[in-house]
């Protein structure tokens, strides 16, 4: 069977992906996770990326999958279906030295650098923290979050239900009715200390309770759509050996995304105050984290602790197809 995969950025509507970078790391996951679960029906996976079309916002793959016998099937296909994002707090429990190394591996030919202790979660939480009062007080990240919160669900097909955001249901409520208007979002993030509660809620205290956090980075920029695709594809099998593990997994991009977006002095909003502190924490990213935003692909923390009890759920094959 042979198909053409038609990928598309969101750098028109969406913040956090300006470049298309996000995009073509969301690609390189597609892409392993269909070559993975390939597997399962004895089927090796030949995956050619073709020309960039409209200036690299629409990337084709070429997909042919073969029959093999001596294909055997993968053993992180099971975990397709439950692989999730917790954004609640995880224990602190140490990770398995045995896990660290299969975790490393899967993710080659990405490198990891961990931050394992307390001192180190702590770094990597307060910046966190700071860039979340960023995406916070900004109009153009206000749009975004408007669109991909489902309010009042547990799931969602297309978006995220407001249970998998890891508020409590009290700050959820406040929320949606602050979120229906950007004149209240910035009525409250000037008089009210608006962002300090979800800041708490969504970064501070998840980035100290967890087992660690994991920056997964190449060894040249990611400067090209090739590059970033292919560390999709190590993010892809990072995750689902953190799933096979019984690791929960919640992302951590802002400060990759906002830091390289300071590096390059792209303006990526009209809020002056925040392009200052999207700079400001850039040299801290590098200062005091140790992490290079040009050659970093994937920041994320990981640890022991429930599954997520709400996520984002799958469109259905007839959905997809007429979408």
């Amino acid at each position: 069977m042979r198909a053409i995969i038609h990928g598309f950025d969101t750098r028109k509507n969406c913040v956090y992906d300006l470049d298309g970078r996000a995009s073509q790391l969301a690609h390189g996951i597609l892409l392993e996770t269909l070559s993975i679960a390939a597997t399962a029906f004895g089927c090796r996976s030949d995956i050619r990326h073709l020309d960039e079309l409209e200036n690299g916002e629409h990337q084709r793959y070429e997909v042919t999958l073969v029959p093999c016998d001596t294909v055997a099937p993968s053993p992180l296909a099971e975990f397709i279906r439950t692989r999730s994002v917790q954004r609640r707090p995880m224990t602190t429990r140490t990770i398995d030295p045995a896990v660290i190394r299969a975790l490393e591996d899967a993710a080659r030919p990405l490198g990891v650098k961990w931050f394992f202790t307390a001192g180190e979660r702590w770094k990597v939480a307060r910046l966190n923290f700071s860039n979340a009062e960023v995406r916070l007080t900004i109009e153009e990240a206000y749009e975004v979050h408007r669109r991909v919160i489902e309010w009042g669900t547990r799931f969602s097909n297309d978006r995220i239900p407001e249970a998998a955001v890891g508020i409590d249901p009290l700050t959820a409520r406040m929320m949606k009715w602050i979120m229906h208007d950007w004149n209240r979002v910035s009525f409250f993030n000037r008089w009210l200390a608006g962002t300090f509660a979800p800041r708490l809620q969504l970064d501070l205290i998840p980035g100290l309770l967890c087992g660690a956090h994991a920056c997964l980075h190449a060894d040249e920029a990611l400067d090209t759509a090739g590059r970033t695709v292919e560390a999709g594809r190590a993010i892809a099998r990072f995750w689902l050996t953190c799933s096979a593990h019984a690791l929960q997994l919640q992302p951590e991009m802002t400060p990759l995304i906002f830091a390289r977006y300071a590096r390059e002095r792209r303006e990526f909003t009209a809020n002056r105050v925040a392009m200052e502190l999207a700079r400001h924490n850039a040299g801290r990213l590098t200062d005091e984290c140790g992490i290079d935003a040009s050659k970093s692909a994937w920041l994320c923390r990981i640890g022991h602790g429930q599954a997520a009890s709400s996520r984002s759920l799958r469109l259905a094959l007839p959905e997809l197809r007429s979408s």
